[in-house]
């Protein structure tokens, strides 16, 4: 029978790796919203339509923070299983969840950076 540990580390790598990939697709979303933004009034659009534009940059920036959030409590998870399960360090799951943690790491927010939300 599978040991459940194994089971648990895939769980918590999948996670890992989607909430990394949500966090960079928000933040290409925000860039993008905002050459948008800068487009529509370099052609001297419909005020209105600024604004609408606006509040959709507004609630993308409001998903970046709580991408974050979420993305450091699964990271910090599945670090906490890593750390204790040192005698699955031989499995392919392990090593896998070992790799998603130093590929998630450059997404976490640095220090005071939490605080923007």
């Amino acid at each position: 029978m599978a040991d459940p540990r194994i089971r648990t580390i895939k769980i918590k790598t999948g996670v890992v790796k989607r909430l990394t990939k949500e966090k960079t697709v928000y933040e290409r979303e925000v860039e993008q919203q905002k050459l948008r933004i800068e487009k529509l009034k370099a052609q001297k659009k419909d005020e209105y339509d600024i604004r609408k534009q606006e509040e959709v940059l507004t609630e993308g920036l409001m998903m970046v923070p709580d991408c974050q959030r979420r993305l450091l409590t699964a990271y910090d998870d599945l670090k906490n299983i890593i750390e204790t399960e040192q005698d699955l360090k031989d499995s392919a799951d392990y090593l896998t969840a070992q790799k998603v943690l130093e590929e998630a790491k450059p997404q976490l927010p640095k220090s005071g950076e939490m605080h923007m939300c």
